[in-house]
């Protein structure tokens, strides 16, 4: 009970001093959405198992002349088909950051607030994912972002998160780029290219304002049964966002980190 208290305590004051400084909106303890008065965008890609998107991203982000974040897992890190284009990010000044070793589930999908991870698993995975990146010479920053696992946590991994000094964001909720993992056989839950292209187009024309300070997730690879991949329209998405006032950012530098 006490440890209870305690931990609520700790997420009261963490989360007001958080509010006290920054402009950002929190879920369970992470950033979901940066200041929502500037027009302000940041990409951030992630990966795990699949890759094959990012020469065709690397290519788009230097013709846009943008910066972006990318959050691998430490097994794509290690995976040689990847490392080439890593480095490349690296090179060219994206932001690198984990997304855990071996892709954990750390919650019940219906039950938030129960953990499918103790403490101990969770920091053994992590620092293999962080010491992963260190060992390919990606400098990891005090506070460092950290996109978990599925975009799927609650207040004890952002409290582990900060004793291991890293901080948790993830995509704001209801952009549905994310969605672009999925594909054909996967029934209703599949959403199109086109689809998300048409919500995002309808979406800014009915709600000024709303993208504003927002975190947008696109896969770096999808499964091979999606053969419409987003990435492969992101100039058309950029142009868009651009044509629409909005300034995309490395996420570090729109969170002002």
């Amino acid at each position: 009970m006490l440890k209870i208290l305690l931990l609520l305590l700790w997420l009261f004051i963490s989360a007001a001093c958080e509010a006290q400084q920054k402009p950002f909106t929190y879920s369970h303890s992470a950033i979901i959405r940066g200041d929502s008065t500037k027009k302000e965008i940041a990409l951030v890609f992630t990966a795990d198992e699949f890759g094959e998107g990012l020469p065709a991203i690397r290519r788009t982000l230097h013709k846009q002349k943008i910066k972006a974040a990318f959050f691998f897992t430490g097994r794509f890190y290690r995976n040689k088909t990847f490392q080439k284009n890593i480095k490349q990010l690296n090179r060219e000044g994206h932001y690198l950051g984990p997304h855990s070793d071996q892709h954990l589930l750390y919650c019940d999908w219906k039950k938030r607030d129960s953990l499918l991870v103790t403490k101990d698993s969770f920091i053994t995975d992590i620092k293999q994912n962080i010491n992963t990146m260190k060992a390919h010479g990606f400098a990891v920053l005090p506070h460092h972002y950290f996109i978990p696992p599925f975009e799927w946590w609650n207040d004890s991994i952002a409290m582990w998160s900060k004793t291991q000094d890293l901080t948790l964001v993830s995509f704001t909720p209801g952009i549905r780029t994310n969605a672009d993992y999925t594909w054909p056989q996967m029934g209703t839950a599949y959403k199109s290219s086109e689809w998300i292209m048409n919500w995002i187009r309808e979406y800014i024309t009915n709600n000024p304002g709303k993208l504003n300070g927002a975190i947008i997730l696109i896969h770096a690879g999808t499964d091979p049964r999606r053969k419409d991949k987003l990435y492969n329209r992101m100039r058309e998405l950029i142009e868009y966002l651009k044509l629409n006032g909005y300034t995309l950012m490395r996420l570090d530098e729109m969170l002002g980190n």
